[in-house]
């Protein structure tokens, strides 16, 4: 082997090392390695079969309210098989500066939020990308493309498929998101 290619690949693997190769996951959504707000190592698998909304929140920005109607769609429809997932992020205007334990409790006390909150992400294509949201995002997503800013919502059917990505200003109570959910709810897991 060259000098060059151990070079190459010696680089290569400390890129793989680092996290700063990310793609996106090959196996399931359900598969993909998460941390829960607390810190603790989970995934999507407790969720497999159910109507899920996965949301990239921020505590700092102009669609935080959104929070509220987030939890008024879980509330309403999680006994019919929907759970809404937020994801804190930091990656736009730095509007999610908080520690985990910040978020929570901003969460909890200012729009006492139940649905799952996870670690803090990134999801922005690049280095730092998760694998969920480089799969959510990813070419071979029925929704591909950059997630442009805060509170983009992808909902995810019962087979663990995407099913459709809503925009910022697509508001969670708006009848365009309720009647994806409504319409996801009915479908059956395969």
């Amino acid at each position: 082997m060259s000098r060059m290619t151990q070079l190459l690949l010696a680089g290569f693997g400390a890129l793989l090392i680092s996290g700063a190769a990310t793609t996106a996951f090959a196996g399931s959504l359900y598969e993909i390695p998460l941390k829960d707000i607390d810190g603790k190592d989970t995934s999507l698998k407790a969720y497999e079969g159910k109507v899920i909304l996965i949301v990239n929140v921020a505590s700092k920005c102009g669609f935080t309210r959104q929070y509220k109607p987030l939890e008024e769609l879980y509330r309403k429809y999680k006994d019919q098989g929907l759970v809404v997932l937020g994801f804190p992020s930091n990656d736009f205007g730095g509007q999610e500066p908080g520690t985990n334990k910040e978020i929570q409790e901003f969460c909890t006390s200012k729009f006492d939020v139940s649905f799952p909150m996870f670690d803090k992400v990134g999801v922005k294509s690049g280095e730092k990308q998760h694998p969920l949201y480089a799969t959510l995002t990813g070419k071979d997503s029925v929704s591909p493309g950059e997630v442009k800013w805060n509170f983009t919502k992808f909902l995810v059917g019962r087979d663990g498929k995407l099913v459709t990505r809503f925009v910022s200003a697509d508001e969670p109570n708006s009848e365009k998101v309720t009647q994806a959910v409504e319409k996801a709810l009915k479908e059956k897991a395969k």
